[in-house]
């Protein structure tokens, strides 16, 4: 059985240059509608340097390839997506100007309510671009094998077995508290700046449990200051080695991260639907392909559709959970 880490790492570090090249613009890309005439904004909520960042662009030269202009991307970190939303939020609905976000976009009207903009009226679906599932890993020094012995200790922590996640209303943090309510444990959650952070504690041994992606975990793993033992996904995604939250006794457990594109509320349905074409072209390429699985990820067809689907499912989910729980993300 293969380890999480295998056929995936060697990738990360040619992602970017071997995709810089320009390429050739598709037989019928150009001059559909007049959409684009101009260079295309794509907007990210993260800093340079991270996972989305570096997803945004690795399907960048697909994305201009397709449309027959330059697609540039702006970094606007901050707020938790907030202040990218806004540009977008405040652009011209023609498709120009496009939000590239995470699963935080579904917290965010929970954590920022006196916005000038509102995530669910302000913005569409263009389409997903890959999923991220999230895996709940231990150091070492505690000697957990798999969930039930996480359960287990749980249980017998005074005050709550702590748990890191790369900040407040993401993936991790949510399936920590689903974790918790679903299982009758207490658990605290300590949240980070990223998922390198929790992997730095886990490794130093400061930090008993975490969540956090493949990529952020892997060289903690890779030294055998971590034991991954579950996944927050319904299904493995690839990553065999590392059973379900949902095959571990929690049946329907499945909270995934992913990132996706977003235009304004407005844009003429036949932009964004050559904009969801254009996510397809670039995330059915088969490099792309390739190196989004080096960092854990997988790349989905873009369907707007059912990501707009996904989105109500999601947000009811966080609803039923701040109902039952009473967690809080203000």
């Amino acid at each position: 059985m293969r380890s999480p880490t295998t056929g995936r790492r060697p990738f990360l570090a040619a992602a970017l240059p071997a995709l810089a090249a320009p390429a050739l613009i598709p037989r019928g890309a150009l001059g559909q509608g007049g959409f684009p005439n101009r260079p295309v904004r794509l907007v990210v909520a993260f800093a340079a340097g991270g996972n989305s960042d570096t997803m945004s662009r690795l399907i960048q030269p697909r994305l201009s390839e397709f449309l027959g202009q330059p697609v540039v991307v702006e970094n606007r970190a901050g707020a938790g997506g907030a202040l990218a939303a806004g540009q977008v939020a405040g652009a011209p609905a023609d498709g120009h100007t496009l939000f590239f976000d995470a699963a935080s976009f579904i917290i965010a009207q929970f954590i920022h309510r006196n916005l000038p903009f509102d995530y669910e009226r302000d913005f569409q679906p263009v389409g997903m671009v890959a999923e991220v599932p999230y895996i709940l890993a231990v150091t070492t020094g505690t000697g957990i094998r798999d969930l039930k012995g996480y359960l287990e200790q749980a249980k017998i922590a005074r005050d709550g077995l702590p748990f890191g996640s790369p900040g407040v209303g993401n993936t991790g943090h949510l399936a920590g508290a689903l974790l918790a309510h679903r299982s009758g444990t207490k658990m605290e959650h300590i949240p980070y700046r990223g998922g390198a952070e929790v992997a730095r504690d886990l490794a130093g041994g400061t930090l008993p449990s975490g969540y956090l992606s493949l990529n952020s975990l892997s060289p903690v793993l890779e030294a055998g200051k971590a034991r991954a033992i579950a996944l927050t996904s319904g299904t493995r995604m690839g990553i065999e080695s590392v059973p379900t939250i949902a095959e571990s006794g929690f049946p329907g457990f499945d909270l995934t991260s992913w990132n996706a594109i977003f235009c304004r509320t407005g844009t003429p349905e036949p932009i964004r639907r050559k904009l969801e074409e254009a996510v397809n072209f670039a995330t059915r390429d088969a490099e792309v392909r390739q190196r989004l699985a080096a960092m854990g990820a997988t790349a989905v067809p873009a369907d707007a559709d059912r990501l707009a689907a996904r989105l109500v499912s999601e947000r009811a989910l966080v609803q039923n959970l701040m109902r039952d729980t009473g967690i809080s993300f203000g």
